[in-house]
C-alpha cells in the first residue's frame, strides 16, 4: 500500500449505548464489515480498543471502531451516499450513542 494509491483515510469511532451488550457489539462489527464491500473501499479495519499501556494520551473509551482506505475525496464521497452506508446508519444507528470522526489525507 503506498501512499499515492491510498491517499484518504476515514476513522470512525463508536461509543455504544448499551456497551455491555455483546450482542449489540457483534451486530455493529458485522454492519461495519459489510461496508468493506462497497467498491470505493480498498481497505478496511474494524477494532476494539487495545490492552496497551495506559498512558494519558490514549482514549481507549471507545467501543468500536472502523478504519476504511479510500483513493481519493471521490471515492470517500461515493461512499458516504453508498446505498449500502445509507442502510448501514438505518440498521445500527440506533446502537451508538457517540460517533467521532477523523479523515485524513496522506502527505
Amino acid at each position: 500500500m503506498t501512499s499515492s494509491t491510498f491517499n484518504i483515510v476515514h476513522h470512525v469511532f463508536f461509543w455504544l449505548k448499551n456497551s455491555d451488550s455483546e450482542e449489540d457489539k457483534q451486530a455493529l462489527i458485522d454492519g461495519i464489515k459489510e461496508l468493506g464491500t462497497i467498491e470505493q473501499v480498498k481497505g478496511i479495519h474494524v477494532g476494539l480498543p487495545a490492552a496497551t499501556e495506559q498512558r494519558g494520551v490514549v482514549d481507549g473509551s471507545f467501543s468500536v471502531t472502523e478504519m476504511l482506505i479510500f483513493e481519493n475525496e471521490a471515492d470517500e464521497a461515493i461512499y458516504q451516499s453508498h446505498p449500502k452506508h445509507k442502510a448501514f446508519i438505518e440498521k445500527c444507528g440506533h446502537l451508538w450513542e457517540k460517533v467521532l470522526v477523523y479523515d485524513s489525507r496522506s502527505v
